[in-house]
């Protein structure tokens, strides 16, 4: 999760967004988990290591340790779990074996995506890794949330398999999240380039009822994901390092 939103009040412990994005991942944990337990968890680009650590807590002893890797900890964060099940620290371990290696809204941060990918396959050893990436999708829904965010890019389906082809990924699927949301943030977003264009986050919190619905909605959704290859908010790929 980007610390931008947490400073924006963003709680996603319930916010729809991020109760509704974990879904996808945790039925995707649960395969891996199923194939070769226990998983070493790598969460790259982790901010407030949301992700990771529910996914710690979903499936406990199953999960050996959790590497939460961010430029922005401090000294004092990586001090204190150093050595811990779940540990905070600047870069990618060293040595990822039996590892679920999550990129979650990461790889539109980075001038160059590829290296990234490059980086992460040079330390992983053994044939069991596996990786969990989303990105935003489609051009057509830049706005200032974009600018605000320093995103580089957006993705489509062949965009994303193309870099993660180049790194030598072997892909299990690529799909879109939130196609329900589609024409209705495609709308919001052209309307408030035309009038505003801020940059600024379009994540915020959200009043009980209306967050309750839009769970429900992207919650419904997300098991029919792996099948839709035609439009979403988010692009979701996974498979084998």
């Amino acid at each position: 999760m980007d610390l931008k939103e947490l400073e924006n009040g963003i709680n996603p412990d319930v916010h729809w967004y991020y109760q509704s994005k974990i879904l996808p991942l945790i039925a995707y944990t649960k395969k891996v988990i199923a194939a070769n337990a226990p998983v070493t968890i790598v969460d790259v680009g982790s901010g407030s290591g949301f992700f990771a650590i529910t996914l710690e807590r979903e499936f406990k002893d199953k999960i050996a340790k959790v590497y939460l890797v961010d430029i922005n900890y401090t000294k004092e964060e990586i001090e204190a779990t150093k050595g811990a099940k779940i540990e905070k620290t600047l870069s990618i371990p060293s040595r990822i074996e039996n590892g679920l290696v999550i990129l979650m809204d990461v790889l539109e941060h980075l001038e160059d995506d590829l290296k990234m990918l490059n980086n992460i396959k040079a330390n992983c050893v053994g044939n069991t890794n596996r990786f969990f990436i989303t990105v935003p999708a489609f051009y057509s829904l830049w706005s200032g949330h974009d600018d605000y965010l320093g995103h580089y890019r957006r993705y489509r389906i062949g965009t994303l398999d193309a870099v993660l082809n180049k790194a030598k990924y072997s892909i299990e699927n690529t799909c879109y999240l939130y196609g329900s949301l589609f024409p209705m943030i495609w709308a919001a977003r052209k309307f408030n380039n035309i009038f505003k264009r801020r940059s600024e986050s379009n994540m915020r919190p959200f009043n009980p009822i209306t967050n309750k619905i839009l769970l429900g909605i992207t919650s419904a959704e997300m098991p029919f994901t792996t099948a839709n290859k035609v439009f979403g908010v988010t692009c979701c790929s996974y498979g084998k390092i």
